[in-house]
């Protein structure tokens, strides 16, 4: 732990390691017992071999890193599982099509080119993933990100930075923390920014040192002039923080935004585990250098496991705008959120926070954080999510990384990997009070190009084309409504079978399984024929109380003709009040769908990719799989423009400026 006394100095030199010495610390390279010159000979000998192996197949890699592969078993494990954190791997591709020798599809160059989208923000190039230390600083928002320089994998993780002015259209700023201190040698991993009392910014963020031992540092902004923020130095007395007795050397990471105590000091918590419990540390600090670790947790629930990218932040009970991280008050709740390293889903629930002990508890015990039946952001692919308090528009915006769900190969080949989802505005959902709502940030409408009106009458069994142009790239609000004849004989009819306990989208079968209320909803990404199609749809179904239930799904089963790419069923139920209409938006965006029910109050995001629905013969269709209900639609399209995502130049930066 740092000294208060030492000074914010950049440091010029590499440091020696003093956690190296630490007995409990972990380490990649396991001791070989020496059995004479010979035998160190053959092992060298091996461990030049297989690097060599991995440079062939996964490209740029450190000399460290194929020596820490080679001591492994023959069982693949990932580098980043060894390093302590989750990413990508083909294991999931490879249970589901229950064959390893399972031949991968002939991808080509224009499809993996048709599946980079238009309006999503995305390097431009190699594996990206976390958000990290969204910030709105002197006219622009910044946004950092995990990002590997060198490959479409996981690996070498420094921080990416991009600039906006309205979260749309980007620039690319050159990188803004690399790994080149021996407390983040393995990586300049997740981090929040937290604005202090003058305007001054401070960045906290997991370094993995020589040793991957997971420690938190400190850095600030070299110039505070600069609206750009280019330059980031480093703390001298970095880490601030190492792990504590009780916590592995792996399980300790990604700090939040800091906030303020009724005492006046800062706050912060940071994730970690304890056997299976998943839990959130608490520290104070009043100069971000030195830590008062406290003797409560935030928040811990059992057989959760480890907790990452954990989130805290106030919500409004009675208004719809955000609230800055400090606020607090009698008309104020506390979103605790957790991203599950054993599940990869992004858990939060709705409680009070209690700022005399630094303590949270869930206003209902039973969907507490990562259980179950829990709630979560988003049903979809959505991880590691962030928030930040967006003091230009006094709003709270979420970040998510959007993963891939085709394979690394398919990921090497095209030259990139992962996206960011858009960002979404996030409020308590004031007439449930039980849930947040979401919704994209308005500027994405400014991208809307020609649009369409519809009207239509869907009979059960139906599918109607939707008269629009090519379909890659739309933005679709609709509104349902079941006969209220078809409904009055469903709730009437004891013969009608009561589902709504038991159903789930995950296991239903997909749009293709007809029950007497659902599902209805559009396909899209669909070619001609309907062989490739993502059915985005609500499905009603009856309870045994004779009340109905409405569940939101997206089925990705029949998305592509591809066998290498994992194709759930995603979704989960929706709340529906009294008198509301049933309402979705549709974001489609080449290889990404972004579906957002009952304004947000349900949300799941589906990476797909087709090999026939593509450039002018992706179609949208409009279907109603009921057996008895005849539903009215009533939806407008529109066409979405592409977003500007410019590489990084002092012209640009000019221009964006100017306009």
């Amino acid at each position: 732990m740092a000294s208060s006394d030492d000074a914010l100095l950049p440091i010029s030199a590499r440091e020696e390691d003093p956690l190296l010495s630490d007995p409990n610390a972990e380490t990649h390279r396991r001791k070989r017992p020496v059995k004479g010159l010979l035998a160190v000979s053959f092992g060298l000998l091996f461990i030049a071999f297989y690097a060599a192996l991995i440079a062939t197949h996964n490209g740029s890699r450190r000399p460290n890193d194929a020596k820490l592969e080679s001591s492994e078993t023959s069982t693949s494990t990932s580098r980043a599982r060894h390093a302590g954190v989750s990413e990508k791997s083909n294991g999931q591709l490879l249970k589901l099509s229950g064959d390893r020798n399972t031949v991968a599809f002939a991808w080509n160059n224009s499809v993996l080119t048709w599946q980079r989208t238009a309006f999503h923000f995305q390097p431009e190039q190699n594996w990206m993933n976390d958000p990290n230390g969204p910030l709105f600083y002197k006219g622009w928002y910044h946004f950092f990100y995990q990002y590997n320089p060198n490959a479409a994998v996981w690996g070498d993780i420094v921080w990416g930075h991009a600039v906006s002015k309205d979260l749309i259209h980007w620039v690319h700023l050159p990188i803004a923390m690399v790994a080149d201190q021996w407390y983040d040698a393995n990586g300049v991993w997740t981090g929040s920014a937290t604005f202090l009392d003058d305007g001054s910014i401070v960045m906290l963020y997991t370094g993995s040192t020589y040793k991957s031992v997971q420690v938190q540092n400190l850095a600030y902004p070299d110039d505070l002039n600069d609206p750009l923020l280019l330059k980031w130095v480093k703390y001298s007395g970095n880490p601030v923080l190492v792990p504590p007795p009780g916590i592995l050397p792996k399980d300790f990471r990604d700090p939040t935004t800091a906030w303020k105590t009724s005492s006046g000091k800062w706050r912060i918590t940071i994730g970690s585990k304890i056997n299976k419990t998943g839990i959130s540390l608490v520290y104070d600090t009043t100069d971000f250098k030195t830590y008062e670790k406290q003797d409560t947790l935030l928040h811990k629930v059992p057989n959760t496991g480890m907790w990452e990218c954990v989130d805290f932040y106030p919500v409004s009970k009675t208004a719809v705008n955000g609230l800055d991280t400090s606020v607090n008050g009698p008309n104020v709740k506390h979103i605790v959120k957790a991203s599950m390293d054993d599940t990869r889903f992004d858990h939060y629930a709705v409680g009070t926070y209690f700022d005399s002990n630094g303590t949270w508890i869930p206003d209902d015990p039973t969907i507490d954080v990562g259980m179950s039946a829990s709630l979560r952001y988003d049903y979809g692919k959505f991880y590691a999510s962030k928030t930040f308090y967006d003091q230009n528009k006094g709003r709270r915006i979420l970040w998510s990384w959007i993963g891939e769900s085709d394979s690394e190969a398919a990921d090497v080949q095209k030259g990139w990997s992962s996206l960011q989802g858009i960002p979404r505005t996030v409020v308590l959902d004031t007439k449930t009070g039980k849930n947040l709502v979401q919704w994209p940030v308005e500027e994405i409408e400014s991208l809307r190009l020609s649009s369409k009106q519809f009207d239509i009458e869907v009979g059960p069994g139906s599918i109607v084309p939707v008269d629009v142009d090519s379909a890659a790239q739309l933005d679709i609000e609709a509104e349902f409504e079941i006969k209220k004849e078809s409904l009055n004989k469903i709730l009437g009819d004891a013969s009608v079978v009561a589902e709504a306990e038991e159903f789930s989208c995950q296991k239903s079968g997909g749009s293709t399984v007809r029950g007497a209320l659902g599902p209805f909803g559009f396909s899209v990404l669909a070619d001609k024929s309907l062989s490739e199609h993502t059915p985005v749809y609500f499905y009603v179904a009856k309870g045994k109380d004779s009340k109905l239930k409405t569940f939101f799904c997206t089925d990705t089963s029949r998305s592509t003709f591809a066998n290498d790419v994992v194709k759930p069923i995603y979704g989960s139920s929706v709340p529906v009040l009294k008198g509301e209409k049933l309402t979705m938006r549709i974001l489609v965006d080449h290889s990404i769908v972004e579906g957002f029910a009952q304004g947000g109050r349900t949300c799941i995001t589906s990476r797909v990719y087709p090999t026939k629905a593509i450039y002018g013969a992706a179609k949208l269709f409009l279907f109603n799989n009921a057996i008895d209900a005849t539903v009215t639609a009533s939806f407008k399209v529109w066409q979405m423009n592409s977003a500007f995502i410019h590489p990084y130049s002092e012209e640009v930066v000019r221009a964006i400026s100017s306009a």
